[in-house]
């Protein structure tokens, strides 16, 4: 499938119709195929800087080892405003993905996808632009409410905004607080919870998520691009 295609540099009005035309192209069920590579996007910025450090990291599914790393330092070209954040970084994510030498066959963002105010979340943005499977985990609610999942690992609850399940809490860990899974593209919400139960084995985040942090953190520390 053709990549879709559209601009970035939007007004703020045009930025939230775009989103609300292009949420009905997201696909809310399991179209995947078999996952050998699984990649982590991520974004850095300092507070108040226009200069984006943006990276992807490809990891093997079945073992977690870092496979690829593609990264980039971008002039942001969107200011930053909550809700609309896919049109600040993944211009950035974009680039590093075309410097990857494999695609990837599933993607997790480190942001919401569904549960989103309009439905339309980075997670979504990205993988209908791409047309690939991807899974939005974010570390914070943006809209909705949630009961606390049991503190045990695979726990979880349900996400909900105005009466409909948006996504999900997911305890990955005993004792720390949960990520919020929700449907990106592709994936149905139940795969995508067991996706991120499957690689986040440790810590609390993902290892896809981990990888991407770390990689952006460096750069930005450093200034350079990897």
């Amino acid at each position: 499938m053709a990549r879709l295609r559209h601009s970035w540099d939007l007004p703020v009005p045009e930025a939230r119709a775009l989103q609300e035309r292009l949420r009905g192209r997201v696909e809310a069920r399991d179209r995947i195929g078999r996952v050998r590579r699984v990649a982590g996007a991520d974004v850095s910025y300092d507070r108040g800087s226009p200069i984006l450090f943006a990276a992807l990291v490809v990891l093997d599914a079945e073992s977690l080892e870092v496979l690829e790393t593609a990264s980039v330092r971008v002039r942001a070209r969107f200011p930053y405003v909550p809700g609309y954040l896919s049109f600040r970084e993944i211009p950035p994510l974009l680039e590093a993905f075309d410097r990857l030498k494999r695609r990837p066959d599933l993607l997790l963002a480190d942001g919401h996808g569904f549960a989103h105010p309009r439905r339309f979340g980075l997670a979504c943005h990205l993988g209908v632009y791409l047309d690939l499977p991807t899974i939005g985990c974010a570390k914070s609610v943006l809209v909705g409410t949630c009961r606390e999942p049991a503190d045990r690992r695979g726990a979880y609850t349900a996400l909900r905004d105005g009466g409909e399940t948006i996504g999900q809490a997911v305890r990955t860990r005993p004792g720390v607080k949960p990520v919020y899974a929700s449907v990106g593209h592709r994936v149905s919400l139940a795969t995508a919870r067991r996706w991120i139960l499957r690689l986040a084995p440790r810590y609390r985040l993902p290892e896809t998520t981990r990888a991407a942090h770390a990689e952006v953190n460096r750069l930005r520390r450093a200034g350079d691009v990897g």
